[in-house]
């Protein structure tokens, strides 16, 4: 048996930890793949991260490798400490994603491969003599980030190296288009219009605008990825004037504009202690598909602290 390794990312990698990344967003997101070269094209610049991606000073990709196999795989990143950077990120490092085989899998020895490669990471993030130590899970794939409650394997790992969850949590909620059915609203009117987040959907009546759903039908760059599954989010949902039935009217009509689309499915988020807007949301079709935790950072002496 080949000793287990951690070592820099090659080219010919890019299926493994292409297998690797989709095992991970299929736990997510159901229905959702990407490709090798969406992989290969995040690993040299992330184009839909157009803040915080000129920040970025260098980027580093590893992998743990046994028998010729990559079973884990991380992506850090270092951000500029100069003054146009903004200052949550400015000299931070950061890993910006870990996959790695659950230990009830074909690789005994995935438990050990987590543990090597985050050490490798740790070391890095220590190399770069950075300000502070964050980490994340953000897969190239609609819907992933921070990190998924489905992924508790990643979760301990980041644990055990002594990152902590400082953020917030979101909720992610999605909805078949079929089951939001058209509701006329009396005396008010949707007009289509380009907005800031996608397709814009104003409510209004003769006088006024009462609010708008914006939605995102391009979560992909169809060259870039294999397979987005059919579905779109709400990029931007406001109400400026309440009124019974109005979001449900709102969803009815960007529902119709979906299907036009060939969209099956609409994902929504919201922070998890809004209960309220989950709750509208629930009761306009939609379900909890996971949840995530925002913003980890690394304090060594977490670790022991779990252990007490």
């Amino acid at each position: 048996m080949s000793a287990l390794q951690v070592r820099p990312f090659h080219r010919d990698d890019r299926d493994q930890l292409t297998e690797l990344v989709n095992a991970h967003v299929a736990a997510v997101v159901p229905g959702i793949s990407v490709s090798v070269n969406t992989v290969l094209s995040e690993l040299q610049r992330q184009p839909a991260e157009f803040i915080t991606d000129p920040w970025v000073a260098e980027r580093v990709t590893l992998v743990a490798e046994q028998r010729q196999y990559v079973v884990a795989g991380a992506h850090l990143l270092r951000y500029r400490a100069d003054t146009e950077v903004g200052e949550h990120y400015r000299d931070a490092g950061e890993i910006n994603w870990f996959v790695c085989q659950p230990t009830a899998s074909f690789w005994k020895d995935s438990d050990d491969a987590a543990e090597l490669l985050m050490a490798a990471c740790v070391a890095q993030l220590g190399r770069w003599n950075v300000r502070v130590r964050y980490a994340d899970g953000a897969l190239p794939a609609p819907a992933v980030y921070g990190l998924p409650r489905p992924w508790p394997h990643i979760r301990a790992a980041y644990e055990r190296a002594g990152f902590r969850h400082t953020g917030g949590t979101e909720v992610i909620v999605i909805a078949e288009v079929a089951d939001l059915p058209p509701l006329p609203l009396p005396g008010v009117h949707v007009a289509r219009t380009l907005g800031e987040c996608g397709t814009r959907f104003t409510a209004r009546t003769d006088r006024r605008a009462l609010g708008f759903v914006e939605i995102d039908t391009a979560l992909s760059r169809p060259e870039r990825h294999a397979r987005s599954g059919g579905l779109a989010d709400i990029g931007n949902f406001h109400i400026e004037h309440p009124m019974e039935g109005l979001e449900t009217l709102l969803l009815a009509q960007a529902a119709r504009w979906l299907r036009l689309c060939g969209v099956e499915r609409l994902l929504a988020y919201e922070t998890a202690d809004d209960t309220e807007a989950i709750g509208r949301l629930i009761a306009a079709g939609f379900h909890e598909l996971t949840r995530t935790d925002r913003g980890w950072e690394h304090q060594p002496n977490y670790r022991a602290r779990l252990g007490s």
